[in-house]
């Protein structure tokens, strides 16, 4: 079957605080925690039909909340992004959150509780694998006996060594380019390390990822980017080790953060080595290079790729600035044959949501896309707490300022989400007319997904070479042995009434007759919509009405 991934941010997830403060603390602002997350929570996703759960920010990570009387030490606050910290900046690999347990010192507990939940109610749980960098203070306060820790026996004289876990900057400090004029002491560091983004100086600025340090795989950047891989460099055996520990907890697969900066020939030996003892762990690549592709599925073994350079980008022109929907064959053309590998979304914790005025100001915007991210591929498909409750996120929150995403950095809220949470209830009493409705599409998108198999293994066929002049429509057939299906979504704001045209070789694909009356039936509305013979739909074409931003699902049915 299709997973269908719901990306889950336990920080915000959970949270039920709905005063807010600027750039407030945790007392003041409020987090989610993993208790938070129960059978009532799970049972509501479950119900929305998602197979996976990615609960994003899990990993220790650097924070302004201090937890030392329970042995964790404090991040200092000129390399800590935003008073809740980047959950990217990972501090200890063997480390949960503390910030997402009710009672830090049972931390690890309350989120194998959380897998055991996840699993009795029949879903897979994804974490986070942050494997290019770590957060500058990275010490491992829970590593297992025996574990070296990251940048423990480097020697910090050399820029570059192949079983060194760092980069240096020899006989240089770090000095960060950015206003610290009010911390009353800099973070010392020396000699420096290279910064999470590959910048080889000791002066990244406040655009870079300064919190971070890039993590060493063998490869010397500064000379060519020479690959040294025999003997295997001493971070490759850290990090499979970080992996079979999760695997061993019950993870179920892996969003790998920007695995692009770290070189496939690790991928393609961790994940054999992780598959050798767990097969059915998944592998999912946060990557944005579509040249690298190929080699990252092939190569490196990853289960599947994140599509945002391919039919996001596409679909946020579309609806944006009004390109033509025809730009969306050329997705699937320049894949390859690649498609079931990617990975679809129309939004996620690095985009900005469909709601924000930075974007297209309304959720009911993103539904004709929503429908061909589900419904023309194989592959998976993520969507991104708050998402189908419309959250905009607007307003500044602290570090992240008003961009029109929910922040990673900083303790807030979602608060049409809180509406559908209802302090725990997760019934959806207090969600208005409009965000129930929808909620409700997105039920409706994704439990044809589970209704019928042919959106999870059938086949693609784009119909948009025979109707040249349909621009803000996109329509295509899914077909199998058993069925066929017309999908087509419109990115009009007005109600549309189209011509659209299947040609005879299509009829022919799905092995249905020309001459004798095709019913074309709404999966939604159980009605049907048209009675027509193949040759009609082919040289008169299919009389269809389409709602401001919406899409159809027609099932084809041969008298």
């Amino acid at each position: 079957m299709k997973p269908l991934v719901y990306q889950l941010f336990v920080r915000l997830f959970g949270n039920k605080f709905t005063q807010f403060s600027f750039d407030g603390s945790l007392e003041e602002n409020g987090c989610g925690r993993f208790n938070d997350i129960d059978n009532e929570a799970l049972r509501a996703l479950k119900d929305m039909h998602y197979t996976h759960i990615w609960y994003t920010g899990v990993l220790a990570h650097a924070s302004l909340s201090s937890y030392e009387h329970f042995g964790i030490p404090d991040s200092h606050p000129m390399i800590t992004k935003g008073k809740a910290g980047s959950p990217y900046a990972i501090r200890d690999y063997y480390d949960v959150d503390p910030d997402l347990s009710v009672h830090p010192e049972k931390r690890m507990n309350e989120f194998i509780d959380l897998l055991h939940r996840t699993h009795n109610s029949d879903l897979k749980a994804i974490i986070d694998f942050v494997p290019n960098h770590v957060a500058r203070q990275y010490i491992s306060i829970s590593k297992p006996a025996g574990v070296q820790d990251f940048g423990e026996t480097d020697d910090t004289t050399l820029p570059f060594h192949p079983q060194n876990n760092f980069y240096y900057i020899p006989d240089q400090s770090l000095d960060i380019q950015g206003d610290f004029d009010s911390l009353s002491d800099r973070y010392i560091e020396y000699p420096a390390k290279v910064t999470g983004n590959d910048q080889f100086t000791a002066s990244p600025n406040k655009n870079d990822w300064y919190e971070t340090i890039k993590l060493n795989y063998g490869v010397d950047y500064q000379n060519g980017q020479t690959a040294h891989f025999n003997p295997i460099p001493s971070t490759w055996l850290k990090m499979r080790d970080i992996l079979l520990f999760w695997a061993d907890k019950g993870v179920d697969g892996f969003r790998c953060d920007m695995a692009e900066m770290v070189p496939v020939e690790f991928w393609k030996w961790v994940i054999h080595e992780v598959k050798s003892v767990y097969p059915d762990v998944i592998f999912i690549a946060e990557i944005y290079k579509p040249w690298e592709y190929h080699q990252y599925i092939f190569d490196g073994g990853f289960d599947y790729l994140y599509d945002k350079m391919g039919l996001y980008d596409t679909l946020r022109r579309i609806i944006e600035k009004g390109n033509s929907t025809h730009e969306i064959s050329g997705v699937w053309q320049n894949l390859n044959g690649l498609d079931a590998f990617m990975l679809r979304f129309i939004e996620n914790h690095d985009e900005q949501r469909i709601a924000s005025p930075h974007f297209a100001g309304t959720a009911q915007k993103g539904i004709p896309a929503m429908a061909i991210a589900t419904f023309m591929h194989n592959g998976p498909l993520m969507v991104y707490n708050g998402q189908e409750d419309g959250e905009n996120a607007e307003g500044e929150t602290g570090f992240s300022g008003n961009d029109g995403r929910t922040s990673i950095f900083d303790y807030c809220h979602m608060p049409l989400h809180q509406k559908w949470m209802h302090n725990g209830k997760f019934d959806g009493e207090l969600s208005g007319i409009n965000q129930s409705g929808l909620r409700n599409e997105y039920r409706d998108i994704l439990s044809i997904v589970q209704q019928f198999e042919t959106f999870s293994s059938g086949q693609f066929y784009d119909l948009m070479y025979v109707n040249s002049d349909i621009h803000r429509q996109y329509a295509f057939l899914r077909y199998d042995e058993q069925q066929a299906f017309l999908v087509i979504s419109s990115f009009c704001n007005f109600e549309v009434r189209i011509k659209l045209h299947i040609p005879l070789h299509a009829i022919g694909e799905l092995h249905l007759e020309a001459s004798r009356k095709l019913i074309l039936n709404n999966i939604i509305t159980q009605k049907t919509e048209l009675e027509i013979t193949g040759y009609e739909a082919a040289y008169g074409g299919i009389p269809i009405r389409l709602a401001p931003n919406s899409y159809k699902v027609l099932r084809i049915i041969q008298e």
